[in-house]
């Protein structure tokens, strides 16, 4: 009988090992010193662009997270890089989706072994831009962005450092399994004042940002629950939307103010 060779390999996701000197206090403090230079505008809705709104945003943000098949790694810091884009230049809205997917095709490199192409990018928009509207001199510059740190993706969310939304996702998160006991570590108070001195914020903030996680998660969670009890009512909700808004924001540039 014939030999018969077999591949047997996994395609798996290449990652680094862990290395303890990237574990230590002096780099998250080193990353809590970045964040007061690196994070993004509150107000740069109001004060740097003219033609961007927040609905906007959530477009491209949804689109962001939906369509592209990437590590979890790199949507979030896609965000930090529009959201600190918008903080700094003007964009038109016509040019909002070539930010978005210039954000993903550059978080991509950062985190991703196995990278989006440029051409891949542009079959997601619906070939509403070109690659050489991505590579060439004309793409958005996003040369002065320093190293990032995960962001919320609602706007609201903004106002507070990574590290708050971080830390109160955990909080948030340990809580909503009850996971401790009333004198225990993971206690709601006992958890939060640990964390706020990691982090060396307010606990009182803290605990906003937590409850502003937990309505938001509460609301999701809703939604979805309306949607599985009332598939039709679901059914015409997404027909409704798709009349006024495209899956993808290719129609940012003819949204009229």
């Amino acid at each position: 009988m014939a030999h018969q060779l077999l591949c047997c390999e996994m395609e798996t996701i290449r990652r680094a090992y862990p290395d303890a000197n990237l574990l230590n206090d002096r780099v998250l403090r080193a990353m809590l010193k970045a964040e007061e230079t690196c994070a993004p505008s509150v107000s740069y809705f109001k004060c740097v662009q003219k033609e961007i709104l927040p609905s906007m945003r959530k477009i491209v943000a949804t689109w962001m997270l939906e369509e592209q098949k990437c590590e979890e790694e790199v949507f979030p810091l896609a965000m930090n890089y529009l959201d600190r884009f918008l903080s700094l230049e003007p964009v038109k809205k016509s040019r909002l989706q070539l930010l978005g997917a210039t954000c993903m095709f550059v978080a991509s490199k950062m985190k991703e072994t196995i990278p989006l192409t440029a051409e891949k990018l542009c079959i997601y928009t619906d070939n509403s831009i070109r690659p050489d509207e991505l590579l060439g001199p004309g793409a958005p510059s996003l040369n002065p962005l320093a190293s990032l740190s995960p962001p919320a993706t609602d706007v609201k969310f903004i106002s507070n450092p990574p590290s708050m939304v971080a830390a109160g996702s955990v909080a948030a998160a340990a809580q909503g399994l009850h996971l401790g006991s009333a004198n225990g570590f993971l206690s709601y108070h006992r958890l939060t004042r640990f964390l706020s001195k990691v982090i060396r914020c307010d606990p009182d903030c803290l605990r906003a940002c937590q409850e502003q996680i937990e309505a938001l998660l509460e609301s999701s969670l809703r939604q979805a629950q309306q949607q599985n009890l009332d598939p039709k009512a679901a059914e015409e909700e997404e027909e409704e939307e798709e009349v006024d808004l495209a899956c993808t924001p290719t129609d940012v540039r003819d949204v009229n103010i």
